[in-house]
């Protein structure tokens, strides 16, 4: 065997090895991923026929949208944009009036526009130096270089202020990152009023990557166009003083923008179909040069993203219910997921329809799943404003990894569309919250329930969850944290207060800050204001720092002597604290006679000991036993046998430990 082959075989023999002993010891089922399901067919869930054409056609019924009694967010920002796209579906082109009105009350000099495509100008750029060209399981290639160039920025009354754009780094200084530019104003625009600019610009696509791109002919128009910073009055999120929150690309973050209304009209070449956000004001157009126009309206977005092929097969349907005021689902897949629809309209529908009963209304008219080719995932598994991408059609026969993207997607039009947080500072309001309702979809829906223990193990690196996105060692170490630490840290709250308070706590979070761009502290409030408890020290522990829960049976001492003429035993417990406060502990010690004792600890202190008198001699304990400790990362010290040695006891203890997470570590997240 080459000794890659032997590592494999002896890692195989390890694991089968160990899963003997943790099964002998009634601890099998700590073994099983929560993806065990996942290449089984949801046979059981299948709705009734959805309606499908294999594209909309040119002349029809555009959607209605009835008109809304108010905004509900503030609206600082209105784009009306004209974008179109080449005949080689490789570049865009752009012109765009926006407006912005100043909701602090200092007047503002500046301005801040993100241009997301130059990420991918250059090696050199601040995402690809992060991310080395790698996100998630998408590699960059070679012609997944892309740009955005401004070629005209002007005031209505025609003024050029391109040379007053200067390229800024902010967060690391790198002078060949061009993701983040700063206008300085002619005019200052004062508290409550506009400024409005018309500016036009090129975008060169790369090759599908990192959210955006072309793939053959499927175009994914994702961070697009210019777009406006987000100026943060005093008090949102914490901030003392109102000013700018700018950061530039990075290999972790996602996005943060503000509240607005949106007019795109999208012109594309012929036979193409388009899915955006927002709905279609009007049926396509055909254009005297052969284009197709579509033209799409949404308001109360912070965002707009579109997706073009001449492949799509078109499916929708309607959705009504309790807070889905009439909902016009649409599908847009990839031919080889044709006969998926089914599966993916009824996952679509479970999750909006649990999503709005938990948490709120969804407010908007329609909602839109795209389905990318195959070799276009770099497209997938990613979120916008009333539309969301699954992952592409690799598999003609996916397992529950088509309902669980589809589920977590639609969950992100609530964290991360309504209650906007800020995904470069705290990702963890989004993507962990995300996590978590996603799990109950999946449980409530299909069946399918996490393996908690499984997944605490893999945190073998925990960290601050709020924190900057870039300041995480690694993609891996970022979704480690902010998608599972996150749901587990919410599952912690959970499991002390119980189901129905933790369903008050979130949908209480979800109607008190919807279009407000909340922080940790605000969540933190409110879980303290629905329990009327104060949860300082456990956001302290686990939000702000970087603690497990981690509790270990340190020794077990055994000394016979006579009592009443009578052998008897006094068995010693020493149980430790390893990390932060989770709740109380149970700990379930059990006799060599059948007898057991059950104690419940609340581990105030950093240790316990426990002295037990009886008949026989304490046979094996064990911390936790039912698992209701989920920040507990190390599972494998909280079970001890008595009958060994205390040297060699000890020493198996460790030694097991650091078997296991080595084990873990090579097969990690």
């Amino acid at each position: 065997m080459t000794p890659r082959r032997l590592k494999i075989a002896l890692l195989l023999t390890l694991t089968a090895v160990l899963l003997g002993l943790s099964i002998q010891q009634g601890f099998g089922h700590a073994w099983q991923s929560q993806y065990t399901y996942a290449f089984a067919p949801a046979a059981n869930a299948r709705p009734e026929s959805v309606q499908k054409s294999v594209k909309p056609p040119v002349a029809a019924v555009p959607d209605v949208q009835e008109t809304k009694p108010q905004a509900l967010s503030k609206r600082i920002v209105e784009y009306h944009i004209n974008v179109g796209l080449r005949e080689d579906a490789r570049y865009l082109d752009g012109v765009q009036a926006v407006t912005w009105t100043n909701p602090g009350k200092k007047t503002v000099s500046e301005l801040y526009f993100h241009l997301y495509p130059n990420a991918f100008q250059s090696d050199k750029s601040t995402f690809m130096r992060e991310s080395k060209g790698k996100l998630r399981s998408d590699k960059a290639t070679s012609d997944s270089r892309g740009y955005m160039k401004l070629l005209t920025l002007e005031t209505l009354e025609g003024e050029s202020l391109l040379p007053r754009v200067h390229y800024v780094q902010p967060d690391d200084g790198n002078s060949d990152d061009y993701t983040l530019a700063k206008l300085k104003l002619p005019v200052p625009v004062p508290p409550g009023k506009s400024v409005t600019l018309k500016m036009s610009y090129e975008v060169k696509l790369p090759e599908v990557f990192a959210r955006m791109g072309y793939s053959g002919n499927f175009v994914m128009a994702g961070q697009w166009f210019p777009k406006l910073a987000v100026y943060e009055p005093a008090g949102t999120r914490g901030r003392v003083s109102e000013g700018w929150n700018i950061h530039q690309y990075h290999g972790n973050s996602e996005f943060y923008s503000d509240f607005g209304i949106f007019s795109v009209n999208i012109y594309v070449p012929q036979g193409y179909t388009v899915a955006a956000t927002g709905f279609q004001t009007k049926a396509a157009e055909q254009l005297n040069d052969g284009r197709l126009a579509y033209r799409f309206y949404a308001d109360d977005v912070h965002d707009f993203a579109w997706s073009a092929s001449p492949d799509f097969v078109y499916v929708e349907d309607t959705l009504s219910g309790v807070g889905i005021p009439g909902v016009r689902i649409k599908l847009y897949l990839d031919p080889a997921h044709e006969s998926l629809q089914d599966r993916y309209m009824h996952a679509a529908k479970s999750a909006l329809a649990k999503y709005a009963q938990w948490y709120g209304e969804y407010p908007y008219s329609t909602l839109s799943i795209i389905v990318p080719p195959k070799g276009a995932n770099g497209a997938g598994g990613m979120e916008y404003p009333t539309l969301v991408t699954a992952f592409a059609a690799e598999n003609d026969n996916p397992g529950y990894s088509l309902e669980r993207t589809v589920v977590h997607e639609i969950g992100h039009q609530y964290w991360y569309g309504m209650v906007a947080s800020n995904e470069f500072e705290e990702a963890w309001l989004d993507e962990g919250f995300t996590s978590y309702a996603e799990d109950k979809v999946m449980e409530s829906e299909y069946g399918v329930i996490p393996n908690l223990p499984l997944e605490a193990s893999y945190m073998t690196d925990p960290a601050p969850l709020k924190q900057p996105s870039w300041a995480y060692d690694s993609h891996s170490h970022y979704a480690e944290n902010v998608y599972m630490r996150a749901k587990l840290v919410l599952l912690g709250i959970e499991n002390q207060v119980g189901p129905r308070t933790m369903q008050k706590i979130m949908k209480t979070y979800f109607q008190k800050y919807r279009f407000k761009h909340p922080s940790s502290g605000d969540f933190q409030r409110v879980v303290e204001q629905v329990t009327k408890q104060k949860w300082q020290e456990y956001f302290a522990q686990f939000v702000y720092d970087d603690q497990m829960a981690d509790f270990s049976v340190e020794t077990i001492e055994i000394r016979p002597f006579e009592q009443e003429g009578q052998q008897v035993y006094e068995s010693t417990v020493f149980i430790k604290k390893n990390g932060g406060n989770n709740g109380s502990i149970p700990i379930f010690m059990q006799f060599k006679d059948g007898a057991n004792v059950s104690k419940t600890w609340d581990a105030s202190e950093s240790h316990i000991q426990y002295k037990i008198v009886h008949t026989s001699p304490i046979d094996w304990v064990v911390i936790d036993p039912e698992h209701t400790n989920v920040l507990d990362n190390k599972h494998i010290n909280n079970f001890m046998r008595a009958e060994l040695p205390d040297q060699k006891r000890i020493r198996w203890n460790l030694g097991f430990a650091n078997l296991i997470e080595s084990l873990l570590g090579s097969l990690g997240w």
